[in-house]
C-alpha cells in the first residue's frame, strides 16, 4: 500500500465540530474531535485525522503525484483528480535523507549533542512517495476560524529533515493558550540529491532547484485548502531554520520575488532562523558538476547514452547509495554542501545575494536572526586544522573554490589566531578544541549566517525602507560545553521541550505577535524590540531575559566579505 493510506470511500459521517465562534470546542463536542474531519476541493478529498481533545492533527495529506520513476528529479505535479478518503492520522513517510556515519575522535558528550540530537536521527520511514503536508490546529475549529497560518519549513543543509521530525502541537497548544491560535503546517520537500542535484544535465532537463519546487506547491496547496481548516490563506508567515530559513529567503526570491498564486500573496511575512543568503556559484558550476558526475560514477549510468535518463531508470536503493556517495555536510566537508539551491536562471534567476541587491524579492515584513556561535557544530568536523596555512588551504581548497588563496588569505587573517577571540565567544582560552577550532568557528559562523544576514537586512533595508525588519542574536546557552549556543539550538528549544523553558516562551510571543500583527511588538506584553530597518538594532535573547545590540560587531570582516562577494562563492 502506498503511503498515502488512500482508499476510495464516501465522505464519513462525523462532521467538524460546532464551535462557540471563537474556535473554542464545547463539551458537546468532544467526541466528534476525536475523529476530526476536513473536506478539502484542490484536489478532491475527505481528510480524518485526530485529536487529543485540545489539539487536531492531520498527517500525511498529500499535496503532489509521487515523484518516481520517470518524475524523479522532476518539478512536483500537483494532483488534479480525488484521492477520495485520506486517514491522515499516522506518522507521515520522510523524503529520502543523507544521513552520515560519525566515527571516531570526539569525546561522549560532544558526540552526543550531534548525534543524539532529535534533527539527526536515523530516519527509517522513509521513500520517494514522499509529497506530504501535515496541519495542526486548535482542536474543533471550523472553516469560520479564519486563524493565521505558520508554513514551517524545517533545515538539515538540504540534506535531511522530514516535516515528521518537527511536532508543531507544543506551539498550537501556546498560541492557544495566549489567544493568539494559530494553524501549523509542515510539508515534506525533497532533500539532498532527489531535490538538489546539480550539473549541466540537470539544468538542460528543467530539473533544477526541485525541492524549492516542492515547497511551492505545498504553498499553493495551503492556498487552495487552509481555510477548509479554519485557517486563513490571507494570513500565511513562511518560517524556518537553518536551510530552511535559507528556503524562506529562496521562497522570497523564487522567480525575481513573484508569490502570486491565482491573483494573491502566497504569504504575507517571513521568519528566518539561522539562514538567509547563500552565496553560490550556478547550477551547472564546476563544483555542481562533480558533484552530479560523481553520482553518475556510483550509479554505474557513466557509459549511458543519457546519463539522466540513467538515474531515473535505477531502482530506489541503488540511486540512494549513489546519491549518498558523496561528501555529507557531517563530514571534513561540512559547509562546502553536495547539494544545495543554486541559482538556474529560471527558478532562481541569480544568486540570492544578487537577487536581494536587485531588489528581485517579495516585498514582506520579516524576522531574521541567529545564534551566537552559529559556527561552532560545523568546525567540530575539522579537527585536522591546526595552523594558519591549514585554515586558508581549508577555505581555498574546499569551500571557496573560485577564490584566489590572496583573497581568502585576507579573510582568515581578519580573525586573529587567539582562542580568546573565537567562538563559542564570551570563553576566553576555554573550549578551544583543536588549535584552529574556535577560530574555525568564528569564521564558518560569519560566513554563512551573521554577516550574510546583516547583507541580507543592509540591502532590503537600502532599497525598501517601508518594510519593516527586525533581528535577533540569541546567546542563552553561551555556557555549554565546547558548542555555546550553537547551530539548531533554537529548534531545540521550540520544538523539542516540553515544557517550553521561558527563553522559547519569550521567542513564541514574539513570534507569534508578528504572525499576527505583523509587528512582534503588537499585542505583546516583552520588551520593546527595535525595527533594524530603522535602528541597525538587534533584540538579543539572554539566559536572564533580552537585551539591545547594535548590529555593528566584526564589521571589518563583513566589509571585506561584502567587497569580495564575487569571489567567495560556493
Amino acid at each position: 500500500m502506498s503511503i498515502r493510506s488512500i482508499m476510495m470511500s464516501s465522505s464519513p459521517s462525523n462532521t467538524a465540530p460546532s464551535t462557540d465562534g471563537r474556535g473554542a470546542i464545547g463539551t458537546s463536542d468532544v467526541h466528534a474531535a476525536e475523529t476530526p474531519t476536513v473536506t478539502i476541493a484542490s484536489p478532491a478529498a475527505t481528510v480524518v485525522g485526530k485529536s487529543n481533545g485540545t489539539i487536531d492533527t492531520f498527517n500525511g495529506i498529500p499535496f503532489a503525484h509521487p515523484p518516481t520513476d520517470t518524475d524523479r528529479f522532476k518539478p512536483p505535479r500537483p494532483i488534479e483528480t480525488s484521492l477520495g478518503l485520506i486517514m491522515a492520522t499516522n506518522a507521515p513517510t520522510s523524503c529520502p535523507n543523507f544521513i552520515a556515519n560519525i566515527k571516531g575522535g570526539f569525546p561522549a558528550d560532544i558526540l552526543g549533542i550531534i548525534v543524539n540530537n532529535p534533527l539527526i536521527q536515523n530516519v527509517t520511514n522513509m521513500g520517494e512517495d514522499c509529497l506530504t503536508i501535515n496541519v495542526i490546529r486548535p482542536a474543533g475549529i471550523d472553516i469560520s476560524a479564519k486563524l493565521p497560518v505558520v508554513f514551517w519549513i524545517y533545515g538539515g543543509a538540504f540534506e535531511l529533515g522530514s516535516n515528521g521530525m518537527y511536532n508543531g502541537t507544543d506551539i498550537v497548544q501556546y498560541s492557544t493558550d495566549s489567544e493568539k491560535p494559530v494553524v501549523f503546517v509542515a510539508a515534506n520537500y525533497r532533500v539532498a540529491g532527489f531535490g538538489f542535484l546539480g550539473g549541466e544535465e540537470i539544468l538542460a532537463d528543467g530539473a533544477s532547484n526541485v525541492g524549492l519546487l516542492d515547497q511551492r506547491l505545498a504553498l499553493q496547496w495551503v492556498a487552495d485548502n487552509i481555510e477548509r481548516f479554519g485557517g486563513d490563506p490571507s494570513k500565511v508567515t513562511i518560517f524556518g531554520e537553518s536551510a530552511g530559513s535559507m528556503s524562506v529567503l529562496d521562497q522570497m526570491v523564487l522567480y525575481d520575488g513573484d508569490n502570486i498564486y491565482n491573483g494573491k500573496p502566497l504569504f504575507r511575512g517571513a521568519i528566518m532562523d539561522s539562514g538567509s543568503i547563500y552565496p553560490t556559484l550556478p547550477v551547472d558550476s564546476e563544483p555542481a558538476q562533480e558533484i552530479y558526475d560523481a553520482v553518475v560514477a556510483s550509479a554505474g549510468c557513466s557509459s549511458a547514452v543519457n546519463t539522466l535518463s540513467c538515474l531515473r531508470s535505477l531502482d530506489y536503493s541503488t540511486m540512494l547509495n549513489a546519491l549518498c556517495s558523496v561528501p555529507s555536510f557531517l563530514s571534513y566537508y561540512d559547509i562546502a554542501l553536495s547539494y544545495l539551491p543554486r541559482q538556474d536562471g529560471k527558478i532562481l534567476t541569480d544568486a540570492t545575494d544578487n537577487l536581494v541587491r536587485q531588489g528581485k524579492i517579495t516585498k514582506v515584513p520579516f524576522i531574521v536572526g541567529d545564534q551566537q556561535d552559529e559556527g561552532t557544530l560545523f568546525a567540530i568536523f575539522t579537527s585536522n586544522i591546526s595552523n594558519t596555512d591549514d585554515v586558508i588551504d581549508y577555505f581555498t581548497s574546499i569551500y571557496y573554490r573560485n577564490a584566489t588563496s590572496e583573497i581568502v588569505s585576507g579573510l582568515v587573517g581578519l580573525y586573529p589566531d587567539n582562542p580568546s577571540a573565537g567562538a563559542p565567544y564570551n570563553t576566553g582560552i576555554w573550549n578551544n578544541w583543536y588549535p584552529e577550532f574556535k577560530r574555525m568557528a568564528a569564521i564558518i559562523g560569519d560566513i554563512l549566517f551573521i554577516h550574510q544576514r546583516r547583507l541580507f537586512l543592509q540591502e532590503t533595508s537600502r532599497l525598501n525602507p517601508d518594510v519593516p525588519s527586525w533581528s535577533f542574536l540569541s546567546s542563552y546557552d553561551e555556557n555549554t560545553p565546547i558548542v555555546g549556543t550553537t547551530h539548531g539550538t533554537d529548534v531545540l528549544k521550540l520544538f523539542f521541550q516540553s515544557p517550553l523553558d521561558e527563553s522559547a516562551k519569550t521567542i513564541l510571543d514574539y513570534y507569534l505577535s508578528f504572525v499576527y500583527n505583523l509587528d512582534p511588538n503588537v499585542g505583546s506584553n516583552r520588551p520593546n524590540w527595535p525595527q533594524w530597518s530603522t535602528s541597525g538594532n538587534m533584540l538579543t535573547f539572554l539566559p536572564s531575559g533580552t537585551g539591545i545590540l547594535a548590529d555593528d560587531f566584526r564589521s571589518e570582516s563583513y566589509e571585506y566579505l561584502v567587497k569580495n562577494a564575487d569571489s567567495l562563492r560556493v
